[in-house]
């Protein structure tokens, strides 16, 4: 793997193994089968969607109806772009908005019976794929790699949350008028 500058094996052996998984996570997301994959699994006809659409559409499959700003809120995302993800997903016939019942205020949410059978299909889909690929490892190694997925994702959350606060503190300082 790649020198670094350093003699601490433990810093080398961290470095190079960051470097599998910065090569990994490239092949999953860029690999020569990361296009078909998502063609098989989403679609390519009049009928395919796009992975944001299906992220959505997971929210909406959730409950019979979201307030807009929950959906944001549940899909990590500003409103302004859970809008314009909406928009798309009604201009296809997948989903719905209405004045909520409640309070004439509030914007909701829910899935169309399209989206829904929609939705239906790519789960499948999904639930096959994750089948034959969880097939390859053994029992015990499931909860394992389930663990470690979560905590990766975890610490990107962190990571992001951190680096956040040092920008925010280092615009801070340099807009902030000598005492």
């Amino acid at each position: 793997m790649s020198e670094i500058p350093t003699d601490d094996t433990r810093a080398r052996d961290v470095y190079d193994t960051a470097v599998r998984i910065g090569l990994a996570w490239r092949e999953m997301r860029r690999g020569a089968s990361a296009a078909g994959l998502r063609d098989w699994l989403y679609g390519t006809d009049a009928d395919g969607i796009e992975q944001g659409q299906m992220d959505s559409l997971d929210m909406l499959a959730s409950r019979p109806s979201w307030r807009m700003s929950e959906l944001a809120d549940a899909l990590r995302v500003d409103p302004s772009t859970c809008t314009r993800a909406i928009q798309r997903l009604e201009k296809a016939g997948l989903a719905e908005r209405s004045q909520s019942a409640d309070d004439g205020r509030v914007v909701e949410v829910a899935m169309t019976a399209e989206g829904r059978r929609r939705h239906t299909a790519v789960a499948e889909r999904r639930t096959e794929m994750m089948t034959f690929i969880l097939s390859r490892y053994r029992g015990r190694e499931l909860p394992v790699l389930a663990d470690m997925l979560e905590r990766f994702v975890a610490a990107i959350d962190e990571f992001v949350v951190e680096r956040n606060t040092a920008d925010a503190d280092a615009t801070a300082d340099d807009i902030a008028p000598p005492r």
